[in-house]
């Protein structure tokens, strides 16, 4: 992730912190319900999912690389006494070092130029243990909102790329969703929670 895209989102961490918001958006919400066991939060931003998975009852490990948004997550859950282990990393070049029971990915992946973006959809793939699910939100081809991005830096998914790269799992959520932008633009996102099979 480029240190433009980390700034874009330290500014907008830092707002949303000093005011206290908080609220899950309409992705985590819709991936919430899903989730079992062990969950990877990969680019977690200020952790509302992590933290709603760990109320719960699931341990979290919740990855970001900014380092405000760790440094407030990991505040928020030892206040909390909540079972979310925070790091910062890298999360371009992230590799699968284990399996999860659950490995979500929300608005993450279109920051990475797209060879990046692709590597690290199959590594949380391959992170995923037989029986669990992946959780995936991208912004796909018809998002026309491009201010966030550096240029030559970012990747805009197919819109079926998702559900292929899934291929054979079950697909519990596939949806693509429209959000208004600035200057009469359009956010178009692709989410998809696949179940890996059990055997």
């Amino acid at each position: 992730m480029s240190t433009q895209t980390i700034d874009f989102f330290a500014r907008q961490f830092e707002r949303q912190i000093a005011a206290a918001d908080y609220a899950l958006n309409p992705f985590e919400t819709w991936i919430l319900p899903h989730l079992s066991g062990r969950v990877l939060d990969l680019g977690c931003g200020l952790g509302n999912l992590s933290l709603a998975a760990a109320r719960a009852g699931h341990e979290v490990d919740a990855l970001d690389g900014c380092a405000q948004a760790v440094a407030d997550l990991a505040r928020r859950a030892q206040a909390l006494a909540l079972p979310v282990r925070v790091g910062q990393a890298d999360l371009q070049h992230w590799r699968a070092g284990r399996c999860w029971d659950s490995v979500v990915s929300i608005g993450l992946l279109m920051f990475f130029a797209c060879d990046d973006a692709r590597q690290v959809l199959g590594e949380i793939r391959r992170a995923v243990s037989p029986g669990g699910i992946a959780a995936v939100n991208v912004l796909i081809e018809g998002t026309t909102y491009m201010q966030m991005f550096d240029p030559g830096r970012h990747c805009l998914f197919e819109p079926a790329e998702l559900r292929q790269t899934f291929a054979g799992w079950t697909l519990l959520l596939d949806r693509v969703d429209d959000f208004p932008a600035p200057d009469a633009s359009i956010k178009r996102f692709a989410t998809v929670v696949a179940r890996r099979p059990a055997g």
